[in-house]
């Protein structure tokens, strides 16, 4: 039995997939489970050949990531090729770390004993991608894992099921042993009982989950029911903030770029502009005028930098934000509300803690602008939030902006960079309502093995007893 994803511009089927059931789980974790004892037995040079040819079979499937991209999500062909570079890029990373997966030797106090601590594969890793940035999230929820040894279920977005087998095909044509990555695809009415059986399995050792907070809880004290460790990187609120100081040429390019790149769909997403309002002005006037730049349009087309949103949800989600704050006082200083998921550039000025906007999460290609007295009130402004993933200061002395990056509550904060910014080698994730854990270079190994305590004792025992 199948299932089909509706393209969000036009409504016409973007894709098919099979609508697994949660009876369908046992078998393809005990798929994964028997791949586990010959992947994990593969030398780090073995697992590292594998993985670069996956990262090459992934490039390789561009066009094809594209048009899946385009139908599922709206994606533009920019935004779909941005993915697979750095989708590609987090797999040769991955492929590069299999041999820097090293413990240590402890002193011990007792004579002639051996101690060392080792990083080894757990099992079955079960990844949970969203659909927002597919490619990237996709690989990253798979990637690391399988370099430690792992076998891997990645978890299909029904949002965009195409673009994620795709990737399983990809690393099934570099020559994992069979088993040892596998695909769920799933309706989206019975994505609880999938997701639950998958946690719920004896296999499954480890859960990784990227997407909203609310699901992240969810998987959260399911996972607890069984004390497995879960991985989560969830929503966010980012604020940028702009000191008189900063160089608010940059400043706005580097808002632009994060409140607005894929329509504003990214975790990372700029959705907080906090300026003090010795040049609150002068940026908010700069700032209108990049967004007024800023085309939306249809992503087949690929002529405007905006494409189309996920769908009609939010629309009316973004279209909600924006006249709870219109009606409560606030400015729209460039776009507005919309009635199809082609929507403009959006900005909304004189926000206040009584808006929505200022705490609620758009995920959308609107952002709030938020006037502070002085840098402290703008850090206080950036930590009056639930969330921490990303932040951004804006300011000419270097030595100021580190200082007020440290005051900022936020697992990432980028001084004078934009919100939205990731690489494969570092140490990725949240505090607060955006998770816990870390994806990413040395961080990502620890969350996808066991640390483990060995010792060998090398002269004969004296015992008490």
């Amino acid at each position: 039995m199948e299932f089909e994803r509706k393209n969000p511009l036009t409504g016409e089927t973007a894709s098919k997939a099979i609508a697994m059931k949660s009876g369908d789980i046992p078998a393809i974790a005990e798929r994964a489970s028997a791949a586990f004892s010959v992947w994990s037995a593969l030398g780090p040079n073995a697992r590292r050949a594998v993985l670069m040819k996956a990262a090459d079979a992934l490039e390789a499937k561009a066009d094809d990531f594209v048009q899946a991209m385009m139908g599922e999500i709206g994606a533009t062909e920019g935004w779909a090729r941005f993915n697979l570079m750095l989708a590609a890029g987090m797999i040769r990373e991955a492929a590069a770390i299999t041999t820097q997966i090293g413990g240590e030797v402890i002193p011990s106090d007792k004579p002639g004993c051996l101690a060392m601590a080792l990083k080894e594969p757990v099992g079955v890793i079960l990844g949970i991608a969203p659909w927002n940035a597919p490619i990237i999230l996709g690989v990253r929820a798979i990637a690391v894992p399988l370099a430690c040894g792992n076998s891997v279920i990645l978890k299909a977005s029904e949002s965009c099921p195409r673009t994620h087998e795709l990737i399983v095909e990809a690393f099934e044509e570099a020559g994992f042993p069979e088993g040892a990555v596998n695909i769920v695809t799933n309706a989206p009415e019975d994505a609880g009982e999938v997701v639950g059986a998958l946690i719920d399995h004896p296999a499954v050792k480890r859960i990784n989950f990227t997407g909203s907070t609310a699901v992240g809880k969810i998987i959260a004290k399911r996972a607890a029911e069984h004390l497995k460790p879960v991985l989560l990187e969830l929503g966010g609120k980012a604020p940028l903030i702009v000191l008189e100081d900063a160089d608010l040429d940059e400043a706005v390019k580097a808002a632009a770029f994060g409140a607005f790149m894929n329509q504003g769909q990214i975790c990372m997403s700029t959705e907080r502009i906090i300026v003090v309002d010795a040049v609150a002005d002068e940026f908010a006037r700069k700032f209108t005028e990049k967004a007024k730049s800023l085309a939306t349009g249809d992503p087949r087309e690929g002529k405007t930098p905006l494409g189309a949103v996920v769908d009609k949800k939010t629309v009316q989600n973004v279209n909600a934000l924006i006249d709870d704050a219109a009606s409560k006082g606030a400015k729209i200083l460039t776009g507005g509300t919309a009635d199809s998921v082609l929507m403009p550039a959006t900005v909304v000025d004189g926000v206040t803690a009584d808006m929505k906007i200022y705490r609620d999460e758009s995920f959308g290609p609107v952002v709030g602008v938020i006037r502070a007295k002085d840098e402290a009130d703008a850090i206080r402004l950036a930590n009056d939030s639930e969330y921490g993933l990303s932040a951004a200061v804006f300011t000419r002395d270097s030595a100021r902006g580190l200082k007020v990056a440290r005051q900022v509550h936020s697992g990432i904060c980028h001084v004078n960079g934009p919100t939205v910014h990731d690489e494969a080698q570092m140490p990725f994730g949240g505090v607060g309502a955006s998770g816990y854990g870390r994806f990413g270079g040395r961080a990502g190994v620890d969350s996808f093995t066991e640390l483990r305590w060995i010792t060998v004792e090398t002269e004969p025992g004296h015992y008490p007893i």
